[in-house]
């Protein structure tokens, strides 16, 4: 946006305070003077910014400091006006300490200053960072700083109460809200600020999301990141989304110095200090980086994660299995671009894969409300390749479990159905019954994990326990490592970066503890990691004896007698 008057204003500190004076001598001249002065403000905020107003920060020996923009926050606060200008949706990722918050009040308060009949809400997750005496981290405090500083012939005639601020010369409004209730719903504004968006209670950020949709245009997102398991993760990840990133790297003062280490990251004096003042890693990614995945308590290693990811290919094809509804045996496999059944392997004449090996599937269940996928993996035991994934955010259980034997009857291998794991509670009680309804047998069965000598039970499905699934997740990550299960789904891979561990020691989906779905709870919850995960399980030991490693050829009586010695150790098993 055009900026007229912004360049006149000096931005070397002394320099600066100096022509501030000189402002005021000249406002107080008279009132054409001060039309002049008026006139000039409204016209151009980042003169208005850097020529009346005043900021606030206490680790300073003077902690009224003028409000001096640097680069990086004129271009956001051009961004951010543009989008109330064009009614999008703003989402600004932070380093802490760039002033993010102050540039959004700023803008909010100009507005309310300048123009008529605006109304404008600012949310934060607590009432008093919205609005308590006293407290400069609240929103108002800032407001109210922002007008004790400035000349009196600057300010309109105004009402100040708790949680509002009213423009009575031109009816601009200014209200706060924290996201105790369904904030703004009903409500009407010209923006709406959600201030430190990622630290809002998961389903408040949801409700929140919900809530302020039709109420504007334009919402502004300001945080930065705390993990996957809230709605400003979400949002950062749509790429239909306008973004304004604040690095450090960005701030004069805190670049200075500026470095790349081996691996290419960007690094200052200021912010080696600053990461060994940072209890971890995570702090660090938080606090500084601006990293979503780092800023979690990862179980998989990011850096692993991605080097899998650059050797991930796409699918050879996509389709959709058709099946007999009644029996579920598999009929045709129909490619189509948009399927959601994935390929690394080439069906031959529509239906016929590959019959000298076994195949494992893992399946993880959820409600099939939309909220989070259900997903099916399956796995070549003799290549120890992922060659099929299904995911499907609002497939019933039920459905599920119909489609999931046609899968086991098709990818069947050397046997006469693959085997299959699923994780059992919840959701998965529902899709069991189906497959055990079937005669579908070759599946998993509980049994103790961490006993010595661990027997199938008579119960089918995988239970998990806080040991127990870290147990699998952690098997599942030393398999990728070690090239043992090779994935090559480029989407179930990035999905581990959002498995973390929990302040109560379990490791989990972190978006299982962010569904907005009422009936989302932790075991409700589907993804392709767990599916992935009890892929592998299944595949595992799995492996042993292949008829392309010892050369037999199908039909031989070698072969008829390793079959009989599989049937009957599978019949012990079950």
């Amino acid at each position: 946006m055009s900026n007229p008057h912004a360049h006149l204003v000096p931005k070397d500190v002394e320099a600066n305070l100096a022509f501030r004076k000189e402002l005021i001598a000249f406002g107080n001249q008279g009132i054409k003077e001060k039309a002049t002065l008026l006139g000039m403000c409204a016209e151009d905020p980042l003169f208005y910014v850097n020529a009346f107003c005043w900021t606030y920060d206490p680790r300073l020996k003077v902690s009224t400091i003028p409000f001096i923009t640097y680069p990086y926050q004129d271009e956001a606060i051009n961004r951010i006006i543009q989008s109330i200008d064009s009614g999008d949706d703003l989402l600004v990722a932070k380093s802490r300490d760039m002033g993010a918050s102050w540039l959004i009040l700023t803008v909010f308060e100009h507005r309310w200053r300048f123009m008529h009949g605006q109304s404008f809400l600012v949310v934060s997750r607590n009432e008093d960072y919205v609005d308590k005496a006293g407290n400069p981290k609240s929103l108002f405090w800032k407001f109210d700083f922002l007008h004790k500083n400035m000349p009196g012939w600057l300010l309109p005639n105004m009402t100040r109460t708790r949680l509002r601020l009213s423009n009575d010369d031109n009816g601009s409004s200014i209200d706060g809200e924290s996201t105790t209730g369904d904030v703004a719903r009903g409500d009407r504004r010209t923006a709406i600020m959600l201030d430190e968006f990622a630290a809002f209670e998961a389903t408040d950020g949801y409700r929140a999301l919900s809530a302020t949709r039709d109420a504007t245009r334009c919402r502004i997102f300001n945080s930065t990141p705390n993990g996957s398991a809230n709605a400003f993760y979400d949002l950062a990840q749509k790429p239909d989304i306008k973004q304004v990133r604040m690095h450090w790297s960005q701030h004069p003062v805190k670049a200075d110095g500026l470095y790349r280490d081996s691996t290419g990251k960007a690094r200052s004096p200021w912010y080696d200090r600053e990461c060994l003042r940072c209890a971890n890693a995570t702090e660090v990614a938080q606090e500084l980086d601006i990293d979503f995945a780092g800023s979690d308590y990862l179980f998989f290693e990011a850096s692993m994660i991605d080097a899998l990811v650059a050797k991930a290919t796409p699918p050879i094809v996509r389709g959709d299995l058709v099946f007999d509804p009644m029996t579920f045996d598999p009929k045709e496999f129909v490619a189509a671009g948009n399927g959601r059944l994935k390929l690394w392997i080439n069906p031959v004449m529509g239906l016929e894969l590959p019959k000298d090996r076994n195949y494992s599937i893992g399946v993880d269940i959820a409600t099939g409300t939309g909220s989070s996928n259900s997903a099916i993996s399956i796995g070549d035991c003799l290549t120890g390749e992922k060659v099929a994934e299904y995911v499907n955010p609002k497939i019933r259980p039920d459905e599920l479990g119909r489609l999931a034997v046609a899968l086991g009857r098709w990818f069947c291998g050397m046997q006469k159905e693959a085997h299959m794991v699923w994780e059992a509670p919840g959701p998965g009680r529902n899709f069991g019954d189906v497959v055990m309804s079937a005669g579908y047998r070759n599946v998993y069965f509980r049994k103790n994990e961490l006993a010595l000598n661990a027997k199938a039970g008579a119960v089918p499905g995988w239970w998990p326990t806080k040991d127990e699934k870290r147990a699998l997740y952690g098997e599942y990550r030393r398999a990728l490592n070690a090239g043992e299960f090779v994935n090559k789904s480029v989407d179930s891979l990035r999905e581990c970066k959002e498995i973390v561990y929990t302040d109560s020691g379990w490791v989990i989906h972190g978006r299982s503890l962010a569904t907005p779905d009422p009936s989302g709870a932790r075991e409700n919850h589907g993804d392709r990691p767990t599916a992935d995960a009890l892929c592998w399980k299944g595949m595992k030991g799995r492996s042993a004896q292949k008829v392309a490693d010892i050369g037999m050829q199908i039909g031989t009586l070698a072969w008829r007698r390793l079959q009989a010695q599989q049937r009957k150790s599978k019949r012990s098993e079950w």
